[in-house]
């Protein structure tokens, strides 16, 4: 019975679990699962099934993947707590942003091990995600990717220094969007509607876009193209636009992508 384990019972985790469940990848009683807070190992278990387990080195010696689904900060402390139990032929994946596979290794040895980087929309299944494989891992590359699209949609990076990109892009990327969704919001009140009105218009509005985006990209027409097929000559569209284009719009969504690009590198060392 293959068998996947978590160390770290987090949102990202809940979101794996429930979407490797319902795509029937796993059953409840092949994921265990581990985290310091008690009461989320209850949550976990009660509303999912899975099997809860005190201490990470009884979910690492147990398992046939083992995701690292915690912070950061917390991967040397976690490291060291399982680096004797996992087993030789474990596959192990990390979604903890900026840790290096090296890093990794450095402390469990000559693993398998596949960094991914995800985002938040994974909560509702609905998340990107790129993985990033070591050449131990290669041939569980597969194995590793059903698991992040049942979540979303996966993609597989070459380069490991690409994943400082992918975070730049798709992993800080909701933000950005939710941030042009607020101030939507703020300027339809600014003009006199209501903010539950506007709200649920621009809420709308972001939803059948994208939706719209993603079907334009399986006939073939990009953003560019839909974007041009909303803007009338002369129209309020092609008003707003020019607003966005004199203020150097793109300009300024490169610069923001590059600085968390950077900022990226720099916390991973």
């Amino acid at each position: 019975m293959s068998r996947i384990g978590f160390i770290g019972g987090g949102n990202m985790a809940e979101a794996l679990i429930k979407a490797t469940l319902f795509a029937e990848l796993y059953k409840a009683e092949e994921i265990i699962v581990s985290d310091i807070v008690k009461e989320r190992l209850s949550y976990l278990e009660d509303v999912y099934a899975v099997q809860a387990r005190a201490s990470n080195s009884s979910v690492a010696g147990g398992v046939d993947i083992l995701v690292l689904s915690i912070k950061p900060q917390q991967m040397e402390e976690a490291l060291e707590s399982i680096k004797d139990s996992v087993k030789e032929d474990t596959l192990v994946i990390s979604i903890a942003a900026g840790v290096k596979t090296g890093k990794i290794a450095s402390v469990l040895g000559d693993k398998a091990i596949i960094r991914v980087m995800p985002n938040t929309p994974a909560l509702i299944s609905e998340g990107a995600a790129a993985l990033y494989a070591t050449e131990k891992a290669k041939s569980r590359l597969e194995e590793a990717k059903k698991i992040f699209d049942s979540a979303g949609k996966a993609v597989v990076v070459e380069d490991e220094g690409l994943m400082d990109t992918v975070t730049a892009v798709s992993g800080s990327g909701p933000a950005y969007f939710f941030l042009l969704i607020e101030e939507m919001i703020k300027s339809g009140v600014e003009l006199g509607l209501s903010e539950e009105m506007c709200r649920e218009l621009v809420l709308q509005t972001a939803k059948g876009a994208a939706m719209l985006a993603c079907e334009g990209e399986k006939r073939g027409e990009g953003p560019g193209e839909l974007r041009r097929k909303v803007t009338s000559p002369g129209g309020t569209t092609e008003a707003a636009l020019k607003v966005f284009s004199d203020g150097s719009f793109g300009a300024l969504v490169l610069s923001a992508v590059k600085r968390a690009y950077e900022r990226s590198r720099e916390l991973s060392g």
